[in-house]
């Protein structure tokens, strides 16, 4: 990451209680992975934030130097906490691996918290004499799969492996780190756990948390059946789980015939199940098509599928439809209701009714109801035949049939783009399995009508 991007500073402007006196202190947020050749690093604040009475404005600055690159997180704004004179901590010295933080809580005026670089902290490492042993060398917040060996400095006769948890004053990342130390064990912190706004979690068993793909996509368009979805890497982010969680990738199929589509979550999810892809056709043709894919997996970054093909070439290809005598309308809406925005089309010979209902999806960053209209052949009310879940996402079907009825001619009953604005549709999910996605992360909302 270049150093002109580390800080993403928030938005946003918190105004006073009416009446009371309170700071204003400089707000802003930064995590990023670097070369050591980039320090020392020089940043400008421009978002400033108003305090509650009687608080503080605070610095945090957390440098962790790890062979040729370092990790720098910054944290700055109110705090409840007491004042506290600008101090350095040597949590962990070099040479190998080293740990030094910067902690400042202040009152005397307002924007006080206002270190502007790393020069309180950064000290380059003096050169070393190489010794014997050689480890991996890694600083990732998001994988170490291809970490380069390096020979260690003299005096440093340990592997490191480990992962800082390391959350609090708008910070929420987990850093991976390997390399060379003096001493076995699992205590770069010497058990500290708090440092200024931030608090500080290590764990030294990476194999229990693992690093998952993590993005969110929606796409309606023509024929999605036909066309695989190719842009999902183009959008995903990664994310490091919690201890006991896995990865999972997710993709839901609905195709009413000139329209169809695709939902698809990757992430860490709560929900342990069977590692093998599982691929579900729900409702077949002729008429509608429901399918999905779900697979769990418990290595780092398992859930790499790179488009919906994993589940239109599992899916038979059913031959072009030959027409029946059957009209309904058909629509697959994720806005407002179908029977503004349904199209009346000729139904496929086999189909012996009219659908419509809705499907309500929540989970894997998703909250949403799929409103449907088309032709069913089979003689179920239900799409779905009762499931609940599929993959991360938890289903509820609302069903009713239509009248079986013919069309004398074919009605116009919505326009052709006759849909909302897909950023008003979609919530962000909180907890746990189903967690919302951070500034970090990346949400894939497309909309195409071709």
């Amino acid at each position: 990451m270049s150093p002109a991007l580390l800080l993403a500073l928030l938005d946003g402007f918190a105004l006073p209680i009416s009446g009371v006196q309170a700071l204003t202190c400089q707000l802003g947020t930064g995590e990023a992975v670097m070369n050591v050749s980039d320090m020392p690093l020089h940043w400008t604040v421009t978002n400033q934030q108003a305090c509650e009475d009687g608080w503080g404005c605070q610095d945090t600055l957390l440098l962790t130097e790890n062979g040729p690159h370092v990790n720098l997180v910054v944290s700055k704004g109110c705090t409840p906490e007491p004042d506290q004179e600008a101090r350095v901590t040597q949590h962990k010295a070099g040479p190998g691996l080293s740990i030094v933080s910067y902690t400042h809580v202040c009152r005397n005026e307002d924007l006080c918290n206002n270190v502007p670089n790393t020069l309180p902290l950064w000290d380059s490492l003096p050169p070393t004499v190489p010794g014997s042993v050689r480890c991996p060398v890694c600083l990732s917040t998001e994988g170490c799969a291809s970490a380069t060996e390096l020979t260690c400095p003299a005096g440093d006769t340990h592997c490191y492996n480990g992962i800082l948890l390391i959350s609090g004053g708008g910070i929420a990342t987990n850093l991976r780190v390997q390399g060379c130390t003096s001493q076995a064990g699992c205590n770069l912190l010497n058990n500290t756990q708090k440092i200024g706004a931030l608090t500080v979690r290590e764990s030294c068993n990476p194999e229990a948390v693992l690093t998952c793909q993590r993005g969110v996509m929606v796409k309606l368009q023509r024929n999605s059946a036909q066309t695989p979805v190719v842009e999902w890497t183009g959008r995903v982010g990664s994310q490091t789980c919690e201890a006991g969680e896995m990865c999972q990738e997710t993709l839901l199929l609905v195709d009413v015939g000139h329209r169809s589509l695709i939902v698809g979550s990757k992430g860490c999810t709560q929900i342990r199940t069977h590692e093998s892809p599982t691929v579900t056709v729900h409702s077949g043709p002729p008429g509608m098509l429901v399918a999905s894919y779900a697979r769990f997996c418990s290595s780092s970054g398992c859930n790499r599928a790179d488009s919906s093909s994993v589940l239109l070439d599992a899916i038979p290809r059913p031959a072009p439809p030959v027409p029946g005598d059957l009209q309904c309308p058909a629509c697959v809406q994720l806005f407002g209701s179908c029977s503004q925005n349904s199209d009346i089309v000729t139904c496929p010979k086999g189909t012996i009714r009219c659908y419509r209902g809705s499907i309500n999806l929540r989970g894997g960053g998703l909250s949403s109801s799929l409103d449907l209209q088309g032709c069913m052949a089979q003689p179920s009310r239900y799409l779905l035949n009762h499931v609940r879940n599929i993959g991360v996402f938890s289903v509820m079907e609302n069903s009713g049939v239509r009248p079986t009825k013919l069309f004398g001619h074919h009605h116009d009953l919505g326009g052709e783009d006759g849909l909302h604005p897909m950023g008003l549709l979609l919530s962000i999910q909180g907890p746990s399995t189903n967690r919302g996605l951070t500034p970090r992360e990346y949400l894939d909302i497309r909309v195409c009508l071709k």
